[in-house]
């Protein structure tokens, strides 16, 4: 009797066992057991998103395929994946091409991820009135405005650019900030465009990101004595939304939800409108 029991015992763990090796063996089949399984299915999942995107690219007119290799070129590898799978998907984005009315001005907007998310509700609140692009990227701080801005301004013929740059430069040195910012609108000028600088949103102070809510404040101030001095108009966004913040901003994050997005395209059409008709 006892021999028996050992027999149905060990049946039993063959069994257990021969369950465990088929889960695990279908467990591997399905998910990545190791960090070169991981990067070996990223690359296969982003081999077969830039092979759907391309082919999607191959279709368009020739002016929209050399919009999308500019995209390409400069949005990165954060942004550009993100596009890719939006226009596989039939999505709009900020970086849309903008098939220009000809009888319409064209308006260029320059900022970060605050503006890309306000840009399609300034494109829409402006549809009949003017062209709204954008630069094609997430334009970041002063330093990469120096390096970058002939590529924003590409071969437009902008009546108006609306530009900001403050939350990518928190922790760049004022003075460092003021000479950059003073190239950048200097060279703007250049263009002939009506300018609008448009101040800084808020940011919450964060210690773990060594950041404060002061110094897009600082900035601001830098930024407003430089508009002055240059004689170019303001859109103050940070007293526009600054009393919506509750409702308007992301819990303890630079960005904004839908409504806040909506609210500030609104005010940005408002302002270049206005500069517009002062042209």
């Amino acid at each position: 009797m006892f021999q028996q029991l050992k027999l149905t015992i060990a049946a039993a763990s063959l069994c257990f066992i021969t369950s465990i090796n088929v889960f695990a063996a279908d467990a591997k089949s399905t998910e990545p057991t190791n960090s070169a399984e991981a990067a070996a299915k990223k690359a296969a999942e982003n081999k077969a998103l830039n092979e759907a995107y391309q082919k999607w690219k191959a279709n368009l007119p020739p002016e929209q395929q050399a919009w999308e290799t500019v995209l390409e070129q400069n949005l990165g590898s954060f942004y550009f994946p993100i596009h890719q799978k939006e226009k596989v998907a039939g999505t709009a984005n900020a970086w849309d091409y903008v098939k220009d009315d000809p009888k319409l001005p064209h308006v260029l907007l320059i900022g970060d991820s605050v503006s890309r998310g306000y840009t399609m509700a300034t494109r829409a609140a402006l549809k009949g009135k003017a062209n709204v692009h954008r630069a094609p990227e997430n334009c970041g701080p002063t330093a990469n405005g120096l390096k970058k801005l002939d590529v924003w301004l590409g071969k437009g013929n902008w009546d108006v650019i609306h530009f900001n740059f403050g939350i990518h430069d928190r922790a760049t040195p004022p003075s460092d900030y003021e000479k950059r910012l003073d190239e950048i609108i200097t060279r703007l000028n250049k263009t002939g465009a009506k300018l609008v600088w448009a101040s800084t949103t808020p940011i919450p102070t964060d210690t773990s990101k060594k950041q404060t809510a002061e110094s897009v404040v600082e900035r601001n101030e830098i930024a407003e004595k430089l508009a002055k001095k240059h004689g170019i108009a303001i859109n103050d966004l940070f007293t526009f939304i600054t009393p919506q913040l509750v409702t308007l901003q992301n819990p303890n994050d630079v960005h904004f939800n839908a409504k806040g997005y909506e609210a500030l395209g609104q005010q940005v059409a408002k302002s270049i409108e206005e500069n517009l008709k002062q042209r």
